[in-house]
């Protein structure tokens, strides 16, 4: 009878997941690498300019001014961050049985849309991004290393299934964001007007400024017409803090009154302008042929 109560005692203790009193120091390591690089991309798309290293009309630029770039009107590299942000935060706390299933799920999604936007990068963009680049390395070792860390005698676990389950599931979620971005569902940000896209270029190259407010409704006006290539756009931000707050100084030396504002061959214009005007003002000539 004793040896069967101590029989009976020593059987939850087989069942239960090993917890680990440390974090989980590779994942974490490779999730907080690549916090930072979502980061960055992140607040260079927000601050509409273009990246370390990725020149104005490079692969690199392709890449980052495509349709893809942007996902529900958010930069795809937000996106990333908070998938990294979320394997950070599972591998800081105790690893546990349900922990790995999470961390797994995350990992492999984030590999599978790597992949896909590398595939569209290299044979739709024709082209290809260094940062993307890496970023499916991170997410390939990620992968690799939460794959290898699965805890063993998982309670009712047979890879054949879970693959089935997670991997399918997955897919799924890939192939429902291509629809999105192919227009058959949501709004997604169209390719770059090449005539557009040259006149910001031009702009930029011949000093012209734009000067506006983030709160400005004209100033989002101005912004709407240059599309995806308002990042090209020499825009100067007059009203940092916001409304009510002074005005940026170096709006203040150039006599910013009102926004929006243009100075164009060292002539001012007040006033949402359109794309032909501008185009006018700064004699802009598209090589392609006029708009």
């Amino acid at each position: 009878m004793a040896q069967a109560a101590k029989s009976k005692k020593a059987k939850p203790k087989s069942s239960r997941t090993v917890v680990k009193d440390a974090p989980n120091w590779p994942l974490l390591g490779l999730a907080v690498i690549g916090m930072v690089l979502a980061a960055y991309l992140t607040v260079m798309a927000w601050q509409e300019k273009l990246v370390a290293f990725c020149a104005a009309g490079s692969a690199c630029d392709a890449v980052l001014s495509s349709r893809w770039s942007t996902l529900f009107g958010m930069p795809t590299s937000f996106w990333g961050f908070l998938t990294y942000a979320l394997l950070a935060a599972i591998a800081w706390n105790k690893r546990s049985e349900s922990q790995w299933r999470v961390a797994w799920i995350i990992s492999l999604f984030g590999l599978l849309y790597s992949l896909y936007l590398t595939w569209v990068s290299l044979f739709e963009v024709r082209a290809a991004c260094p940062y993307c680049l890496s970023s499916l390395g991170l997410m390939t070792a990620i992968f690799i290393t939460v794959a290898m860390q699965r805890p063993k005698n998982l309670s009712g676990f047979s890879w054949g299934p879970w693959l089935a389950k997670s991997a399918g599931g997955a897919l799924v979620i890939v192939l429902a964001l291509h629809l999105h971005y192919a227009g058959y569902w949501g709004k997604t940000a169209g390719p770059e007007d090449p005539w557009i896209r040259g006149l910001a270029e031009h702009l930029t190259k011949t000093n012209a400024k734009f000067y506006g407010a983030g709160w400005c409704p004209h100033c989002k006006e101005q912004k709407e017409m240059f599309g995806s290539s308002v990042k090209r756009v020499p825009y100067v931000e007059c009203s940092p803090g916001g409304p009510g707050t002074p005005q940026a100084a170096v709006c203040t030396a150039a006599g910013v009154e009102s926004y929006p504002t243009w100075t164009i061959n060292g002539q001012r214009y007040v006033g949402t302008q359109s794309l032909e005007n501008l185009a006018q003002f700064s004699k802009y000539k598209d090589q392609g042929g006029a708009r």
